[in-house]
């Protein structure tokens, strides 16, 4: 039985490029073909996507990526790719928010069992299939092929192979949604739709159905695909899929009313840039290039917000100001710090098999490996005790905290478990404040402000801070202060460079503003900042600055 459920195209014919291995035309292969670039190439290669189309009455707008369509207050109506013939449909209009998964037509049932009784005849106890084995499941697929009697056309077979893979090397019905870098999270909430969470279109839901027999079964599969025991005893999992995601599992009607959830939280393969967060007005270009300036000179910083409001895409954003050739150690207990620098040390806790490993004591550890930066996916409770004592040891730290204001923060930092004295709280340089808000009917994400951390007062009991910058709330924007203590005391003297010298420091502050600015507009990919801060490493903000004065790349090829 299908989870999904889908129009049924039928004579259908597709115009896959054959995959052949040794000059056989009837062997059979999924290979990776580039994402259609215009709508009529995307429809010349999978017809069922025109069958698709056909069907709607207002056909959408068709797009490489989503990350162009930034203006989401009016109505959507966009199609794209995802790779792997598969391509999502957005709309959102009034009360619809619906996220379409348009997958290649599925064969009938009676096949796939037919092709399941085949395969299983010719394995043995010398075939060994793993995780990620594609080679040996596509032999074994072409050699139970022809054994099937009945004769299939290449779109058959074609069709057959996919589904085959996305049951036994995949997700099922999540396979779709898996391969859209644009969510942040798939959650089921029980036996019916799915809903997404997409990064700019926010939460979605989408045609995807499921019924709980289906989803008990399918969840129980997952669980011992990745050696987890899940049953009534044991109705709370945590799961680490291949790709990085993290899939959290509550099963039974028991604790569970309407029926087994799960959540996964998407592992992106290229991260949300700072460009990114500049198109979407989630910060300003002018408090990004401030953040640059402290970065590149090394100070610590946390980034803190209530849940969902985008502490660690804003926490990877800016670690691309890091210089490119430092050292940096990343402690987590879920993987999803995501890095383009070359000498990355990227450690996670042990906490369910084997010797207990915790936050706590790779923080120690990795203050021993003398990195230029420490990197804390979030901190929660001992381990923020030895984050600073590693700051006051000349260890920058990054990290993110539950925290909706600096009383909230000093709270925290000093109660147990995490117990920092308070006259070590000024260690700490910057704090990042960000927020998930409603304005004129949708939720975004801003930047609310950006405190500069002065010290502790013993006689008033609380930490001193200066707002460097500050979110209007009215005029959707980031305003700067005027004024900058830790440009003043970090980085001048870094540079050793004199109180004179400040003028010059905020028009090259202008200057990266600008360059970041225009990569926000041609080129907001994670790639191309990390290759544009590489860029002013080695040559230097005026020589960037020009380049992008004369509508050129920033970084040179």
């Amino acid at each position: 039985m299908s989870f999904l459920k889908l129009r049924e195209f039928s004579k259908l014919k597709l115009r896959f490029p054959l995959f052949q291995r040794g000059g056989d035309e009837d062997y059979i292969t999924l290979g990776e073909l580039p994402k259609p670039k215009t709508l009529e190439e995307a429809v010349a290669r999978y017809p069922y996507l025109k069958s698709y189309l056909e069907s709607l009455e207002r056909p959408p707008r068709y797009v490489e990526s989503p990350d162009y369509e930034v203006d989401v207050e009016g109505e959507v109506n966009i199609i794209y790719s995802v790779g792997q013939g598969v391509f999502i449909h957005v709309r959102k209009s009034g009360h619809v928010n619906e996220y379409i998964v348009v997958e290649p037509p599925h064969p009938s049932q009676e096949l796939l069992e037919e092709l399941d009784v085949q395969i299983a005849r010719l394995i043995d106890e010398k075939t060994e299939i793993g995780e990620n084995n594609k080679e040996v499941l596509e032999r074994l697929f072409n050699k139970a092929i022809k054994k099937i009697k009945k004769k299939l056309s290449f779109e058959e077979k074609w069709l057959l192979l996919y589904y085959f893979l996305r049951e036994r090397l995949g997700y099922s019905f999540l396979d779709g949604m898996l391969l859209d870098d644009w969510l942040e999270d798939i959650g089921v909430p029980g036996a019916g739709r799915v809903f997404v969470y997409h990064k700019i279109f926010g939460p979605l839901e989408t045609n995807v159905e499921i019924k709980e027999e289906c989803l008990d079964d399918f969840l129980r599969r997952i669980a011992e695909r990745h050696g987890k025991m899940l049953s009534f005893e044991n109705p709370i999992i945590d799961i680490h899929l291949a790709d990085g995601s993290r899939l959290n599992v509550v099963f039974g009607k028991d604790v569970s009313l309407k029926g087994s959830n799960f959540t996964i939280r998407k592992f992106s393969k290229e991260p949300i840039s700072i460009a990114h967060l500049i198109r979407w007005k989630t910060i300003s270009a002018e408090t990004a290039a401030y953040l640059w300036l402290l970065l590149e000179t090394g100070v610590s910083a946390f980034v803190c917000g209530e849940t969902a409001s985008g502490k660690t895409t804003t926490l990877n954003a800016i670690m691309v100001f890091i210089p490119p050739d430092a050292k940096i150690v990343s402690i987590e207990e879920a993987p999803e710090v995501n890095l383009f620098h070359k000498n990355w040390v990227r450690e996670v806790t042990r906490l369910h098999t084997g010797a207990t490993v915790t936050m706590f004591d790779l923080v120690k550890a990795a203050m021993r490996q003398r990195p230029d930066y420490i990197i804390i996916g979030e901190i929660r409770g001992e381990e923020g005790r030895i984050a600073f004592q590693a700051v006051e040891t000349g260890h920058p730290i990054l990290s993110t905290m539950h925290a909706g204001n600096m009383a909230q923060l000093f709270q925290r930092l000093t109660s147990h478990p995490i117990n920092v004295p308070k006259t070590h709280l000024d260690s700490l340089n910057l704090v990042v404040f960000q927020a998930r808000i409603e304005k004129s009917g949708r939720l975004i994400r801003r930047v609310t402000s950006v405190n500069e951390v002065l010290g502790y007062d013993a006689e008033e009991g609380k930490v001193n801070f200066m707002p460097s910058f500050v979110y209007d709330y009215d005029k959707d924007e980031h305003v700067f202060t005027g004024t900058s203590f830790l440009l003043e005391t970090k980085v001048l003297p870094a540079r050793g460079w004199g109180k004179d010298k400040l003028p010059k420091l905020y028009e090259e502050m202008r200057k990266r503003a600008e360059i970041l600015r225009y990569l926000a507009q041609n080129y907001p990919k994670y790639e191309y900042v990390f290759s544009t801060v590489a860029e002013v490493t080695r040559r230097g903000v005026d020589y960037v600055y020009e380049r992008v004065l004369r509508d050129e790349k920033p970084w040179s090829a």
